[in-house]
Formats: structure tokens, sequence, C-alpha cells
């Protein structure tokens, strides 16, 4: 069985729309990963965890000071607007059609999320401190995103 780690609340994932942490993958990587709500009533869980980058480019979905844009039960990635249904991962649209989110494995339990995962050790609430593959410039002249 897993190491379980609390991570925080479904009410703070549910108010907040997202909640960020970094962890340490199998291949001492950092990796951010999102926690987000899903609505599906056919889900495990009122809330997913899903690795924080975009499929079709290294774009964080969750940014610092707006967190993830949750719509519609879909992850919006804010370069292009390609949307992830937050249950499954899957994209339908975009240049990111086809693909799915990585996964993170977590469980919950009476209202607390926990990191399950064996391939993930937390490292702490919030974004990752390495910058080097940045890839945030926000949405390019091609962006689906409507307001």
């Amino acid at each position: 069985m897993a190491t379980r780690y609390r991570l925080t609340s479904v009410d703070t994932v549910l108010d907040e729309g997202s909640w960020l942490f970094t962890a340490r993958n199998s291949r001492g990587e950092d990796v951010e990963v999102v926690l987000v709500p899903c609505a599906d009533e056919n889900a495990d869980s009122d809330v997913e965890a899903w690795i924080n980058r975009c499929t079709h480019e290294n774009q964080r979905l969750y940014r610092e000071g707006v967190g993830a844009v949750v719509r519609d039960g879909g992850i919006v990635c804010p370069k292009h607007g390609s949307i992830f249904d937050s249950c499954s991962g899957d994209c339908e649209n975009g240049p990111a059609a086809e693909s799915t989110l990585p996964s993170v494995d977590i469980a919950v339990e009476d209202g607390q999320v926990y990191l399950t995962d064996e391939d993930a050790t937390y490292l702490h609430e919030g974004p990752s401190d390495d910058d080097e593959d940045e890839d945030d410039d926000g949405p390019s002249s091609t962006s689906h995103i409507r307001f």
C-alpha cells in the first residue's frame, strides 16, 4: 500500500476551484500537481489530481495568482484554449485534442485529500521552484479562449 500524505480538504479545493502542490516523481524530478473539482457522479471522488502541464506544450494549467481555470467541468489551457475534462483528463478540442493529462493517485476520505501515488513524494504546497523550463508567456495570438 502506498504511503498516504494529507494534502488538503475537499472543501478547500471546491472553494478555491483548484489547489497546487509540488511532488518528486520516481525519476527524482520535481513536478507540480493540480487538484481540481470533479462533478461526475460516476467518479470515485469529488477531486482529481493531474500533472500541471498541458499535453500540447510545456504550459502550466494552474498559474500563480489565478489558479486553474475550470469551466463547465473542464480545465482550460491558458495558452491555446484546449479543455481537459476535470474528471478523466481527456481533451477533445484544440491543439491537445486526443490526449490525456497524466494523473496522480489520490484518495479522498472523510473530506480530506491524500496523496497515495507510489511514484510521488510530497514536497510542499504551491509551485515548484524550478523555472528553467518555463513557457508561461500567456495566451498566444491563436488562442481559442473567448470571453
